[in-house]
């Protein structure tokens, strides 16, 4: 597994794990990186199957095995408890570890997650699939984001989302990655054992998110016994990129408040 370490660099310094989506890059996280890096050790790593980790996602498994990759990590760098922020897929990494590993985890931040797909969002990955076996990487990396930016930030960032097509195209994950990612995905359901996660949890989500409806936060908001609920209006999937200070700022405040 490769990951890479920011901030501050004590063994013993206060440490949060970032997770991210679908798309499993650990530079996702670029736009939180240089607040938190002031008050804590902050560790972004690439899934296995992306990035500088690469290698094949395993056929079986699911969201428990990526879990696993990051105990690898744990492992590696002896941490006894940390902060854990998932952005979707990497939220349900992390309600995966509340549920196994509760020792581990001290706060959690589920960003347009969900413990139970939503059928909205089964259309979505039956759509981007389709582009894919139909179409092509080109056209499949292309319309990723449609399902993660309002329409007037993608007006306003074009040049470089064309950057992001192009980045994304040269390091695609492959078809057999991206099709095993999105099953465990569909798969994923802990939604009668929420009640079972102590952690005190902060659930983001927000109205205009095309992929995940923000119903899956209230759920989550709703099961989970130690949760407060953060709801935008705006933002869309990828609200810690749209809207970065706002994001940081309550990010913050309920890391360190």
């Amino acid at each position: 597994m490769h990951y890479d370490i920011h901030g501050l660099t004590a063994p013993d310094a206060p440490t949060i794990l970032l997770s991210s989506g679908l798309g499993g890059s650990g530079a996702y996280w670029t736009p939180q990186i240089a607040a938190l890096a002031e008050h804590f050790r902050v560790i972004t790593y690439d899934h296995r199957g992306c990035g500088k980790t690469g290698g094949v996602v395993p056929e079986t498994g699911g969201i428990a095995a990526m879990a696993d990759d990051v105990l690898e990590i744990v492992a590696e760098l002896g941490l006894t408890r940390f902060h854990f922020m998932g952005h979707a897929l990497g939220g349900l990494i992390g309600l995966d570890l509340a549920l196994r590993r509760p020792d581990l985890i001290d706060r959690l931040i589920l960003i347009n997650a969900w413990s139970k797909a939503d059928p909205h969002s089964g259309r979505c990955f039956d759509v981007r699939l389709e582009l894919l076996n139909a179409s092509g990487v080109e056209a499949f990396v292309k319309a990723q984001p449609l399902f993660l930016y309002p329409a007037w930030w993608m007006s306003e960032n074009a040049v470089r989302l064309a950057q992001d097509d192009a980045h994304g195209v040269a390091h695609f994950q492959g078809k057999e990655n991206v099709t095993r990612r999105i099953a465990a995905l569909r798969a994923f359901d802990v939604d009668a054992r929420l009640s079972d996660i102590a952690a005190q949890t902060l659930v983001i989500a927000t109205r205009d998110d095309l992929l995940v409806p923000y119903t899956r936060s209230l759920r989550l908001s709703e099961g989970l016994p130690n949760a407060r609920l953060s709801l935008s209006d705006s933002g869309a999937h990828a609200v810690n990129i749209v809207f970065p200070d706002v994001f940081n700022r309550e990010l913050l405040s309920f890391l360190t408040g």
